[in-house]
């Protein structure tokens, strides 16, 4: 099993700085890169990410950097977690400078609108086949400010092969932050992103005042449409049933830092979308992704009702109570059907 020792983290926002305090914690030598010079010098100076995770700091072995090519040199471990519409543009730069055995880990939960990729296809659609850089991907019920401040958490990440998705448990473990592994690397790629926009659906609901019944048939049927993607993309059932599937939904729909389940409160509140986005200063994955997935769904030829609802609302303007309406008066079916 490979040791990392030293590591790059790729995106200086709230995610990417919890899990380079995570790591800087553990005593591993850890150069944190941002893209905007004015983020990475006052992040440099203070110590704490005020925009993104305030109230945190960062402990000394953390070197904060705004040059790509001296974030990577020397790591054997690289963190990808930038969003998914810049991922990869970023990962094209760092790619001629990854020496083969590099291991290179995405913590990003998106699918790219331009190709319906996952983070693991763009890299690998971008990575020469002789590279011999391993990839693996990190996922699970995880709030950047939870992780930051020491909150038990449990995580999976996959691999193709058992011993590369040691070598990231290794890196990641602490005693408060719980990894387990995994192969199925598909599973947790496509259950991160889709459970955003599940997430979107309960914040409607919510703010459309409705109860927790709602909310409860909604997880359920969500999962539903999550696991029926992943089977058809060639991802384990059972997968959707762990911490990167149902563990991720559970949190996402329901815990009030979900950025995403902000956003369809905001939705159901009767406010526009351009206004809630010009409110946000982070990024809520969902919204991109709906798009990305329900052409993926029609490209694969998926049954997703609530993405397609959701789809409808932030993209072709459909009022909240009238897809509720919608989904509502489908036709009855048997439940348990892929």
């Amino acid at each position: 099993m490979k040791i990392h020792h030293k590591i790059a983290v790729i995106g200086a926002g709230s995610w990417g700085t919890a899990l380079a305090k995570l790591l800087g914690d553990k005593g591993k030598s850890v150069t944190l890169w941002g893209h905007r010079p004015e983020h990475v010098e006052a992040l440099a100076s203070s110590r704490e990410n005020k925009t993104y995770l305030p109230g945190f700091f960062l402990p000394d072995n953390i070197k904060i950097s705004g040059n790509i090519k001296e974030t990577i040199e020397g790591a054997t471990m690289v963190v990808m977690v930038v969003p998914s519409h810049v991922f990869r543009e970023v990962f094209t730069t760092i790619f001629p400078l990854l020496k083969p055995g590099t291991h290179v880990v995405s913590a990003t939960k998106g699918i790219e609108n331009e190709s319906l990729m996952t983070m693991i296809q763009v890299m690998e659609d971008i990575l020469p086949a002789d590279s011999g850089v391993h990839l693996g991907v990190l996922s699970g019920p995880s709030f950047a400010k939870e992780v930051a401040d020491n909150t038990p958490t449990a995580v999976t990440v996959a691999a193709q092969t058992k011993e590369i998705a040691k070598s990231f448990q290794e890196a990641f473990s602490t005693e408060r932050f719980r990894v387990y592994t995994s192969t199925d690397i598909i599973g947790l790629e496509l259950g991160g992103p889709l459970k955003n926009i599940v997430a979107i659906a309960a914040g409607i609901c919510d703010g459309l005042g409705y109860g927790t019944n709602t909310r409860a048939g909604l997880i359920t049927r969500g999962l539903a449409e999550i696991t029926r993607m992943g089977v058809k993309m060639g991802a384990k059932p059972l997968t959707f049933s762990g911490l990167a599937g149902l563990g991720d939904l559970v949190l996402t729909c329901t815990g009030d830092l979900s950025r995403n389940r902000q956003v369809g409160l905001m939705l159901g509140s009767g406010k526009t979308l351009k206004d809630i986005l010009a409110e946000m200063s982070m990024v809520a994955e969902g919204v991109k992704t709906t798009k990305s997935a329900w052409l993926l769904a029609k490209k694969i030829g998926v049954d997703m009702p609530i993405l397609e609802q959701i789809y409808q609302v932030i993209y072709q303007d459909k009022p909240c109570s009238q897809a509720v309406a919608d989904l509502l008066a489908r036709e009855l079916k048997e439940e348990l059907v892929l």
